[in-house]
């Protein structure tokens, strides 16, 4: 690995991981995803055009990947045993209210359709521009701010939706 690849490679990292794992909804995938998303990179980055960003070339090799492993992940099921499955998947969730509306936004993004999820995450939460987004994508330029200011709009209503009705707890009497 050249200097240059190194210098250009390792500060994004966290980066892949955190959209990785927005994509996957699943850490040890995610990991996976970076992984091979870095090996793929590095193994062809000679072949890497000098005046395309490398942030965004290697972000289009991520976001490839991430949708060749969905699809695949759509067409067959997957069977996890309970022997199989850790602790941590069966504990309950923390009760803070922080916590909570994490969680709604999470579920809320995956609320969203595919494509305006990926959008969304590029351009707001790994700063993307318009124009790298497009490229990683690889759609227009107006198809990335308009399926943003879709993605924004549903997941502001998604947000600010009343929550679920409560079940009611019924009505205890005491026995003497």
């Amino acid at each position: 690995m050249t200097h240059e690849m190194v210098h250009l490679i390792r500060p994004l990292i966290p980066a892949l991981r955190r959209y990785a794992r927005a994509l996957l909804r699943d850490r040890a995938a995610a990991d996976d995803l970076v992984q091979d998303c870095l090996e793929r990179a590095i193994s062809r980055w000679h072949q890497r055009r000098e005046d395309y960003d490398a942030r965004a070339w290697i972000f289009t090799i991520l976001h490839n990947l991430a949708m060749t492993r969905l699809r695949r992940s759509a067409r067959r099921p997957v069977h996890v045993g309970l022997d199989e499955t850790d602790a941590t998947g069966l504990s309950v969730a923390a009760s803070q209210e922080d916590g909570l509306r994490h969680r709604e936004l999470l579920a809320a993004l995956a609320q969203l359709p595919e494509e305006q999820r990926s959008v969304l995450l590029l351009v707001t939460v790994e700063e993307l521009s318009y124009a790298e987004a497009a490229r990683v994508l690889d759609v227009p330029i107006g198809t990335v701010m308009s399926r943003l200011s879709r993605a924004r709009e549903r997941l502001a209503r998604l947000m600010s939706a009343e929550p679920r009705a409560t079940i009611s707890t019924p009505y205890l009497r005491s026995v003497k």
